[in-house]
């Protein structure tokens, strides 16, 4: 009687770095949006937050603001919602880094480990499902922002092509906030801890900016922080855009090429914690 002859399971060939990272990215993300509509609660409330922020910085800051020589409710109304907007993608970093913080702590990434995939793409596939949550958060939200009174255009000529510039833009920054979440995400032992850590940053860099007051309402010494600041220069730039009042003269060269500066700064970003979190998973896994 002969013995049964062992055979090892088949592990599948790697492919090239370049297309293999790529596909197992979108398999990732793929799984991550998939979990995302399981948990509709996870969207309703990323929806709502939003929301809330834009009615009551309207309705209850509108008519107390003043922009350059108005305290027209309706043009800080305008002014703000280039605000808001840069305000929503980059508290997605939150949301991120606790998504990836909990895989963490249930063992999940250990599994995606021992597969023979890119080890930058369970940070990839993360950060673009985000990208994807967060694109939409920002069309209803800007739907809302038409209904309560904002409009495209409404202190300079803009087009259809500016405003959907202005959205990349946003969503570019978005997603190199991600990044840094990714990084907390990675660093911390709890998904609260992600949460906290990745909420704890973004107040001071979203206030110290010109997102909802003019910056050179702001003390002397804040001013160059506010003008200078990768956020500021995001809402800088959709202002211009969308042709929304609030563009006050600066000699920041973020503020003069605010559109150039935004794309500079998120690219920099990306590079720099895409860079950071990948090695840092790495090690994690060693």
């Amino acid at each position: 009687m002969s013995s049964p002859t062992g055979t090892a399971p088949h592990v599948p060939a790697p492919r090239g770095g370049i297309a293999q990272s790529f596909s197992d990215s979108l398999v990732i993300t793929k799984r991550n949006l998939i979990r995302m509509s399981r948990i509709p609660e996870m969207i309703l409330f990323g929806l709502i937050q939003p929301v809330m922020f834009v009615v009551l910085f309207t309705y209850v800051f509108g008519g107390s603001m003043q922009i350059g020589d108005s305290t027209d409710p309706d043009v800080y109304k305008n002014f703000l919602m280039a605000g808001i907007f840069a305000q929503t993608v980059t508290f997605a970093t939150a949301g991120a880094g606790a998504g990836i913080a909990d895989d963490m702590h249930k063992g999940l990434i250990d599994r995606f480990r021992s597969l023979p995939m890119a080890r930058g793409a369970v940070l990839t596939g993360r950060t673009m499902a985000d990208l994807v949550q967060t694109a939409l958060t920002l069309l209803v939200l800007a739907v809302v922002a038409l209904l309560i009174g904002w409009r495209p255009g409404y202190a300079a000529p803009t087009d259809f092509g500016k405003i959907l510039l202005g959205f990349a833009l946003l969503l570019l920054l978005g997603y190199a906030f991600t990044w840094i979440g990714a990084l907390i995400g990675l660093s911390v032992r709890t998904p609260e801890a992600a949460t906290s850590g990745g909420l704890i940053w973004l107040f001071p860099v979203t206030f110290i900016s010109n997102a909802f007051v003019d910056s050179s309402k702001l003390p002397g010494w804040l001013q160059p922080v506010a003008e200078w600041n990768p956020f500021s220069a995001t809402v800088q730039a959709c202002r211009k855009l969308f042709g929304d009042p609030g563009l006050s003269p600066s000699d920041a060269w973020p503020m003069q090429y605010p559109v150039w500066a935004s794309l500079i700064y998120s690219v920099l970003i990306i590079a720099v914690f895409r860079t950071l979190s990948v090695r840092k998973y790495r090690r994690a896994e060693g």
